[in-house]
């Protein structure tokens, strides 16, 4: 059955649309207090990732609630080294943990190619529920997190502002370095290909800490990694988010993807020149909704005339910020529905 509303998808296609579609980074989540009545009722946040039911459920609130043009399902991108063998923790207002990490070449050839159906099956469950009570309302996006910002967690063991033991391994062991990121990539691949069959409609591959890495680097460690997923992924839509990576526009948009996700400080113009061909997705700061909303409505319209009213999914340029009212995301929202629709 054909999806009511599918601009998302022909926006990342590069067709026309009505309007400019709309959804954001971590709106299935802490803005919401239906999202927290869920969490609170669970011992911690990785029981809710693996646990279908509710995923789904949470999932599916910022379609309900919000109003936004897709779903994304609730998942973490952790859970990929979990399934090669690295289990993580998740901190309570400090984030994800990792006991054991990985420091030498013993520690790698340890790991497996995850096998999604039996160590993942609880995001394909998710997605399969999504889907049956979305009844083809929006599209389910399905994600992953870019080879290089896995193989920081990964190395570090947890978040960091350097990734200097991450970092180090690059310049003292980058032979060790790729074999990690080479079995990150094939896991992630079958990851991506689960997720696509299980019900995803449109993929979306975060480099969350792309930003920390000289050009240089980015070309070596990251860029070969997508393209592997790029190529290897032909059945639905493609957007690469390259967070703080600025220097990686034009690499990117090379690659054999759909729609290049832009963080804050990304110039749109620019962007625009650099990705000649590509749609773009973003871009709005996500501390412009700590504004009256007044000034929301200014700063989201600027932006949309600053894209155009093609080849745009407009969004934040990074997850929305668990103490941003859920009013103020509507706002956005709301805006970019009504402003677009007029052009």
């Amino acid at each position: 059955m054909a999806l009511k509303n599918d601009l998302i998808l022909r926006a990342a296609r590069g067709e026309k649309t009505e309007r400019t579609p709309v959804w954001l980074m971590r709106q299935a989540g802490r803005i919401l207090p239906e999202y927290r009545a869920v969490r609170n009722s669970l011992s911690g946040f990785i029981e809710l990732v693996t646990t279908p039911e509710l995923a789904a459920e949470v999932t599916i609130q910022p379609v309900d609630i919000l109003g936004v043009d897709a779903a994304i399902i609730f998942s973490d991108i952790l859970v990929i080294p979990e399934a090669m063998g690295l289990p993580y923790e998740m901190v309570e207002k400090k984030g994800p943990f990792f006991p054991e990490t990985i420091k030498t070449a013993e520690d790698v050839a340890k790991l497996k190619v995850a096998d999604v159906a039996s160590d993942l099956g609880y995001v394909l469950e998710a997605i399969k529920i999504t889907k049956k009570e979305l009844n083809n309302r929006v599209p389910l996006i399905g994600f992953a997190g870019a080879p290089f910002t896995i193989f920081c967690y990964m190395i570090e063991g947890s978040g960091s502002k350097t990734f200097s033991k991450a970092r180090r391994m690059l310049y003292q062991a980058p032979e060790l370095a790729h074999q990690l990121l080479q079995k990150i990539t094939d896991s992630t691949i079958a990851y991506l290909k689960a997720q696509i069959t299980a019900g995803a409609d449109l993929i979306q591959v975060f480099d969350s800490w792309a930003g920390i890495l000289p050009p240089t680097q980015y070309e070596s460690f990251s860029v070969p990694y997508m393209k592997q997923i790029c190529d290897a992924i032909t059945e639905v839509p493609k957007t690469l988010f390259a967070k703080g990576a600025y220097f990686s526009r034009h690499s990117l948009a090379a690659l054999d993807c759909n729609a290049i996700g832009l963080d804050w400080n990304m110039d749109i113009a620019e962007s625009r020149k650099l990705c000649a061909g590509k749609t773009l997705q973003g871009n709005l700061d996500p501390c412009a909704l700590y504004a009256s909303d007044s000034e929301i409505v200014k700063a989201t319209k600027s932006m949309l005339d600053l894209f155009g009213f093609e080849k745009h999914i407009a969004n934040l340029g990074h997850g929305v910020y668990p103490d941003i009212n859920p009013e103020k995301v509507k706002v956005f929202i709301e805006t970019v529905k009504e402003y677009s629709s007029n052009k």
